[in-house]
């Protein structure tokens, strides 16, 4: 496809044709859909009362990758060319190509503004791993883990498990080196839950991260500023998941699901400030823009260990961030176009 002229660097929010990306291919697809369905609709209610965009439009990418736009299935030069007329393109995506950097990366290359993170820092916190490694580097709290594919799994199970055990603790969450919504994650109580959990992970083509369990109370912290600007770090919000659950899929996204107390009940003043300025620390570090979310264990002690940092954090009813934004007296459309004007000043501060 042909690159586009470079559009004005500067541009006002009343004057913005914005198209939220929802769907995707990754296995957070339904989520997405519904954050996408969220956030157009409070877009287009702010565009009619006339304190959002000029216009805001649904696309969705199919599960195969296709993009559907003006009531075609394009790829995605096809349908970025077909959408011409976008100034913004509010990312509703949740894991994989949506949240890696991959989707950022095509837009860049043709030249078109999006909400959220680039693809550096986009691609960084996607990779635990890699999260977990500039996180010690900083001297942040993680819990011991190790990270492995399934060659070493298949072919050096003894070292693994040896470097499982070195970890310490009767208890161990397994994950994927890359997923998100706590998909193939459990929390394994034996070595035939380990291997099973494992086994889970591996399956699904993505590494396996195996961290000792951490006990105490969940919480999860927003922040909202580009790289330069001053951070806002917003009030932490507590999970209590069911009797005898984590804070897996189920208990995220159902109504019935586990308890979320905005500001916490079980943590003191001094930990709740300790949090925040732990997920302003690792938003600007891993060169976050726009909003992130950053999740952390904390202790009887109120020490605070980091689990992950999401770029492009769920924006569903039941989701962390717009809750916290809530409370910090930004209700739903403002947070909407509070992200939308974000993605405007990066652009207008790019070289």
């Amino acid at each position: 496809m042909e690159r586009p002229a470079a559009r004005a660097s500067s541009l006002a929010l009343a004057d913005c044709t914005v198209a939220v990306v929802m769907g995707g291919r990754s296995a957070e697809r339904e989520v997405s859909l519904v954050s996408g369905r969220e956030v157009a609709r409070a877009l287009e209610a702010s565009a009619a009362a006339g304190r959002g965009p000029r216009r805001a439009l649904a696309v969705e990418i199919s599960a195969c990758g296709s993009w559907l736009a003006g009531g075609r299935e394009l790829d995605a030069p096809a349908a970025l060319a077909e959408l011409q007329e976008v100034d913004v393109f509010f990312l509703a995506l949740h894991g994989g190509a949506g949240e890696d950097g991959t989707v950022q990366g095509l837009l860049e290359s043709c030249g078109r503004r999006y909400t959220g993170s680039g693809v550096r820092a986009s691609a960084l916190c996607m990779d635990k791993a890699a999260t977990r490694a500039l996180a010690g580097a900083l001297g942040i709290p993680i819990a011991p883990g190790v990270t492995f594919g399934a060659r070493r799994w298949s072919e050096e199970r003894r070292w693994v498990m040896g470097a499982i055990d070195s970890l310490g603790g009767e208890r161990w969450i397994v994950k994927p080196r890359c997923g998100g919504s706590s998909l193939a994650t459990c929390v394994a109580r034996s070595s035939d839950e380990l291997a099973a959990g494992v086994g889970e992970v591996l399956a699904s083509g993505d590494d396996a991260l195996v961290e000792t369990f951490v006990g105490g109370v969940e919480v999860s912290c927003g922040v909202l500023g580009n790289r330069g600007e001053a951070l806002r770090a917003l009030p932490p919000i507590e999970i209590r998941p069911s009797a005898g659950r984590f804070f897996d899929y189920q208990q995220k996204y159902d109504p019935q699901g586990a308890l979320e107390l905005c500001p916490p009940e079980g943590i003191d003043a001094d930990a709740l400030g300790r949090v925040q300025e732990l997920a302003a620390r690792i938003h600007e570090a891993c060169g976050c823009d726009g909003y992130s979310r950053s999740d952390f264990i904390v202790g009887p002690s109120g020490g605070a260990v980091l689990l992950e940092v999401n770029t492009l954090p769920g924006l569903t009813p039941r989701s962390l961030l717009p809750q916290e934004a809530a409370r910090a007296g930004i209700e739903y459309p403002e947070l909407c176009a509070w992200i939308l004007e974000a993605a405007l000043r990066r652009a207008a501060a790019a070289p």
